[in-house]
């Protein structure tokens, strides 16, 4: 089959598919191990003639780069889609007027992961709700929150921690939700949107929001919360800008559980939860298999295909993923 180069477009050298492409819109799409994953996984989906292509776009680029990329994939032929990440929120703001379909999760949390096509137009979806579930169900033991009573605490306030704290303040959960979900982030504006969003919930979840314009700050509220909690790392740091949201001297929760978003990068987050691994917490998670569910999910989107989420279909393609690393 033929595959793009790891080299990635930007928003000034797009140029017309030459077979159908599914686009990664983010900041350093060609150093993602999507780029060696996905001609394995088009060959066992039957999907030889695909292409993956990435678009790097700057952090909070400007809503008309974000326009003209989005007008682009509506308009070319062979532009079947495209994964989003970093850009979810911003590049939902943008655009928001281009899209013809606007799925349930996108209008409610006001963000974008994947952009597909149909018989009514472009179809704009939020994946992370069902990503981020799927994902946090692989490594948090069931009956955990109900059984320690702990705390989530999602360091960033981006399109990741939307997703996340919908999915884990859900009613039906029942006693096994966290206790609280804290959210930091350094942008008020960022915390002001989310804490917006909660307030539409039909949840009786209690949600704290903490400016935290330091890893300092971070560090206090870590440190602060109890036995047993979840601290996610979903500040984009570590990948797309280097660093953690952390200094090394936080303290994790004891008989806690961390959660780095990413699974590749200069990941000082997730070297700073293994480095209390045994001592404090009980499980550190990286983002690969947020990477698997996240991709599945479009993939499946963009290209019309049911790929299932668990059994010998997803193994199967989790085995070719991993092959690679």
């Amino acid at each position: 089959m033929s595959t793009s180069e790891f080299t990635a477009l930007t928003v000034d050298t797009l140029r017309p598919a030459e077979a159908p492409t599914l686009y990664f819109i983010g900041v350093t799409t060609g150093s993602s191990s999507i780029q060696r994953v996905f001609p394995l996984w088009a060959e066992a989906l039957g999907l030889e003639d695909a292409r993956l292509q990435g678009i790097d776009l700057p952090i909070h680029a400007d809503p008309e780069v974000y326009r003209r990329t989005v007008e682009f994939i509506a308009q070319d032929p062979l532009s079947r889609g495209a994964l989003v990440t970093t850009h979810k929120i911003d590049l939902y703001r943008a655009a928001e007027d281009l899209f013809d379909v606007r799925d349930q999760f996108s209008r409610m949390m006001g963000e974008t992961s994947c952009l597909s096509k149909s018989d009514q137009g472009l179809v704009c979806h939020a994946k992370d709700p069902i990503s981020s579930g799927l994902a946090l169900d692989a490594f948090v033991p069931d009956g955990h929150w109900a059984r320690t009573g702990g705390e989530a605490v999602c360091l960033g306030a981006g399109g990741s921690t939307i997703a996340i704290s919908w999915y884990l303040s859900q009613l039906e959960r029942g006693a096994d939700r966290p206790s609280r979900i804290v959210i930091t982030n350094r942008s008020v504006a960022r915390l002001d949107h989310i804490r917006e969003f909660h307030e539409s919930l039909d949840t009786d979840t209690e949600f704290a929001y903490i400016h935290a314009p330091t890893q300092e700050h971070n560090d206090a509220v870590v440190g602060s919360v109890p036995r047993g909690s979840l601290v996610v790392n979903a500040t984009g740091l570590g990948k797309d800008a280097p660093g953690s949201p952390l200094t090394d001297a936080a303290r994790f929760p004891e008989d806690g559980l961390a959660w780095e978003l990413n699974y590749r990068g200069d990941l000082v987050f997730l070297d700073q939860a293994r480095a209390q691994l045994g001592k404090r917490l009980r499980h550190v998670e990286d983002g690969w298999i947020y990477f698997l569910h996240g991709w599945t999910q479009v993939v499946g989107e963009v290209f019309d295909l049911n790929i299932p989420t668990r059994g010998p279909e997803f193994a199967r393609l989790s085995e070719l993923a991993r092959s690679t690393r």
